[in-house]
């Protein structure tokens, strides 16, 4: 069998039926009457925002489901400086967890999704720092390139270009995008782009306008359009605000689950370029296929299926739109040709019943194996169905076939591929390399604005229906039965042959003392022995240097340990962990991110690890964490040496908190856990006696001091108002004697260096003046915000509310900031052990 690999014009020439691990679509009669509609639709829309989560989830439904246009949303970002609701996952991780709910949204909503290489790195307050940091030509350069290659008639900005967007990126993405329409047209612009696509003018721009930077906004204002999308579709059976809400859901790392509508619901779209529509969003735009050279002879045969569509025998369009298939080939735009011959070649799939599927008999291979597949094919109509030939894509080896499908009647085809040794494996496209803080690393430009990875490996079936050839091609799956959940799927994913991991993404030593490094490997194939090793920066040492493992099972996973020993110093450098296998060095360990409402995610991190050498002192030993939204602050103090217990909050009782001598409540908790406040008298109570109660931050929204504190604190509403989002931003000491900056370390202003991301969030804006504020600090041009770190003594201990993002900087290993949240804990250990001192002295 000839592996000929990777050749991108025999990709192009094929109809993609289904790019995911997802159940191979299958079609109600209702819905193959409304995708029928759609064909004698030819017009796009492109919706454009920051984040996920940004988009509005009813104009696409609408304009999907009811104009029948084909929308798409294209999101800037994928998210990765936002916080997790539901799991561990950050940055990276985060990213492709909040990528798969856009793609989970756009299944439900019917649109398509696009990204840039812009990297969400934080919070930003204007847009000079976003397109600073993003590498603005990049990022416009994706934006053209999307407009490019989608062709929207219509664009739709989320968000204004300027200051009322409320974050730097939402108004960074209305600017790039007002340039990108005035550019995608211009073949100066962007030339390199020219070898794939073609220039195009989209021709009109309008804003999605929010009440809330225009709360006056009228439909008989100059420039401003009205849709109502409430409306209600029978082919559906839903209310696009039914769909949406569905769609909406699906971002639940952020907590954005919605509820149904039904009834009227107007969008306001204000005019931004290009033409100007005084009544419909459309108006002036040819939507049909009177668009298009020769399409006139098109629109009767589309007519005519709709009006003869049986219902009830969807099988019967099947030779009109084979006939259709063939009248489209003769259309010269090549665009339009190849966009509705791929919804035909669907349909005629979907009024077949013909069910396509290719599972592999296991989901993990690596480069050098043999990968089996079966294949199902089962039509489900009188229709004379035929497979005609199996190819694997990317490679040219071609299976010939000619096998009848009667009705109803399933047949199964195994086949098989031997893997090349140079396989790549599975990793996002976009974390194959190092990329800046704004901004992802993608060389090809082919893969730029791609939501995910494509298969691994595809099959393209050669399907004769009625005596007209189709390419079908479909991802190579793995299927397996869940007692409770019943049938799952995954994508079939290239491992390397061994995998490894540093235990801990940060190790801090407080101490010149050693300290154990745990390596966890992971055979991708068995009967391998790979040997371990540390790669060490100077200065550093461990024990033993190797270390042989051998493994007998595909899977099977090991533990490894090693004694560092650090230097005296204070420093921070980077482990490398590798394996040596066959010649060959290995430095990737695994990753899975696994939700319900997802297929699963895999991803292989290099095995690094940040070492900390810290200079560090603490008093004080045990601690409670309460988690709120989720972070790594439990983990990062057990470095240290604090003894963490974790406490639900039917844990908070006088009994259980008598033995520690901190509490520390975790990001949002009052957000996420609103029966937090019914434990508010004895956590309270724990302060009086003695404890230190560290509140971090939560959002304004629905919290009241009275539900969590002694005594009063206030909070705004704009998060913009309430944190500092340059990490670098200078820090000013309020209070120099305060014993949170001198006991048990001294803290200077070195200790505020190497911060990430942010500085903090959601300070209050007014306290109480028994809280003494102790620090300060602002974005360049803003008023000095003092609320991020207070304190107040409570009876014998101390209660802190901080909005410092600690949830960022101890898991990233900052050191200063170890050193602070340290004297933070030690409040009330460490005002003990002063009156202890002082009752000594009066002796």
């Amino acid at each position: 069998m000839k592996n000929i690999r990777y050749s991108f014009l025999a990709i192009c020439a094929l109809i993609v039926i289904n790019v995911s691990a997802q159940a191979p679509k299958r079609y109600s009669s209702s819905e193959i009457y409304l995708n029928l509609k759609k064909l004698n639709v030819l017009g796009n829309v492109l919706y454009v925002a920051a984040h996920p989560d940004d988009e509005n989830t009813r104009m696409i439904t609408y304009l999907e489901n009811g104009k029948l246009v084909s929308a798409a949303y294209l999101s800037l970002t994928r998210g990765d400086g936002g916080q997790n609701l539901i799991g561990p996952e950050i940055k990276e991780q985060l990213g492709i967890l909040r990528t798969q709910e856009l793609l989970a949204a756009r299944r439900r909503d019917g649109g398509e999704q696009f990204f840039t290489r812009a990297n969400d790195f934080g919070y930003s307050k204007n847009t000079e720092e976003t397109e600073r940091i993003w590498e603005r030509d990049k990022v416009l350069g994706d934006v053209v390139w999307t407009f490019r290659k989608f062709r929207p008639d219509v664009v739709i900005t989320r968000f204004p270009p300027d200051a009322r967007a409320g974050h730097g990126h939402h108004t960074t993405s209305a600017i790039l995008a007002l340039d990108a329409f005035r550019m995608a047209g211009d073949p100066s612009s962007y030339p390199e782009q020219l070898k794939y696509v073609e220039t195009w003018q989209p021709s009109r721009m309008v804003m999605n306008t929010g009440r809330w930077w225009n709360n006056a906004i009228s439909k008989d204002d100059q420039g401003v359009v009205v849709l109502d999308v409430g409306g209600y579709n029978p082919e559906l059976g839903q209310s696009y605000t039914e769909i949406s809400a569905v769609s909406r859901s699906q971002h639940k790392s952020q907590g954005f689950g919605a509820t149904g509508s039904r009834g009227e619901q107007i969008e306001y779209l204000e005019y931004f370029d290009g033409s100007q529509a005084d009544n419909d969003l459309f108006e002036g735009i040819d939507m049909t296929w009177g668009r298009v050279q020769g399409g006139s002879m098109v629109t009767g045969k589309i007519s005519k299926l709709v009006s003869d569509f049986d219902v009830s025998a969807p099988a019967k369009s099947i030779p009109a739109l084979i006939d259709l298939k063939g009248a489209i080939a003769k259309i010269e735009d090549t665009y339009w040709r190849s966009k509705k011959s791929e919804e035909v070649d669907e349909l005629i799939k979907a009024c077949a019943g013909l069910y396509l599927e290719a599972v592999a008999t296991k989901y993990s291979v690596v480069p050098g194996e043999k990968l089996n597949i079966k294949i199902e094919l089962t039509n489900r109509s009188e229709t004379t169905v035929k497979l005609k030939s199996i190819m694997w894509v990317n490679y040219e080896n071609i299976e010939n076939h000619d096998l009848l499908l009667e009705d109803n009647k399933a047949e199964f085809v195994e086949s098989n591929l031997a893997i090349p040794d140079d396989m790549p494996i599975s990793n996002p496209y976009w974390l194959n390399k190092k990329g800046s803080l704004g901004m992802y690393s993608v060389d090809d430009l082919r893969l730029i604005g791609k939501p995910e990875n494509d298969p691994a490996f595809r099959v393209s079936l050669g399907i004769e229906i009625d005596g007209s050839l189709i390419h079908y091609v479909l991802p190579v799956i793995y299927k397996w039965n869940d007692r409770v959940k019943g049938e799952q799927r995954r994508q079939v994913i290239v491992t390397p042959p061994v995998m490894l991991s540093v235990l801990s993404n940060v190790i801090v030593f407080p101490s010149s003392d050693p300290q154990q490094v745990d390596i966890k490997v992971i055979a991708g194939i068995e009967g391998i022995t790979p040997n371990i090793e540390l790669n060490l920066p100077p200065n550093w040492r461990s024990e033993p240097v190797v270390q042989r493992v051998t493994f007998h099972e595909r899977e099977e996973e090991k533990v490894v340990s090693f004694m560092v020993y650090p230097p005296g110093q204070q420093e921070v450098l980077t482990l490398h962990a590798t394996a040596e296998l066959e010649g060959k060095k290995y430095s990737r360990g695994i990753a899975t991110i696994n939700y319900d409402h997802i297929p699963i995610q895999t991803l292989f991190p290099k095995a690094v690890s940040k070492l900390v050498r810290l200079d560090i002192k603490k008093r004080g030993s045990a601690i409670g964490y309460v988690m709120g939204a989720g972070d790594e602050m439990p983990s990062s103090l057990e470095q240290i040496g604090y003894s963490v217990r974790m406490l639900k909050t039917e844990d908070i009782t006088s009994e259980n908190l008598a033995n520690l001598d901190a509490v520390i409540v975790g990001i949002r908790a009052l957000n996420t856990h609103p029966e937090l406040r019914n434990y508010k008298k004895a956590l309270l109570d724990f302060v009086y006696e003695g404890g230190t109660l560290i509140y971090q931050y939560n959002t304004s929204r629905g919290i009241n001091w009275k539900d969590f504190a002694p005594y009063e604190l206030g909070f705004t509403g704009r998060s913009s108002d309430s944190r500092v989002s340059v990490e670098e931003a200078e820090i000013t000491v309020l209070k120099p004697d305060n014993p949170v900056l001198n006991s048990p370390n001294k803290i200077t202003g070195k200790d505020f260096e190497g911060w990430v991301q942010e500085r903090g969030l959601y300070f209050p804006s007014t306290w109480d003046p028994r809280y003494e504020a102790v620090l300060s600090s602002h974005d360049p041009g803003e008023d000095p915000k003092d609320g991020g770190l207070l304190i107040a003594k409570y009876g014998k201990g101390y209660y802190v509310y901080t909005g410092y993002a600690w949830f960022r900087q101890l898991p990233a290993g900052v050191p200063g900031a170890y050193r602070l949240f340290a004297n933070i804990i030690s409040l009330s250990s460490s005002a003990q052990t002063e009156n202890s001192t002082i009752r000594m002295d009066n002796k």
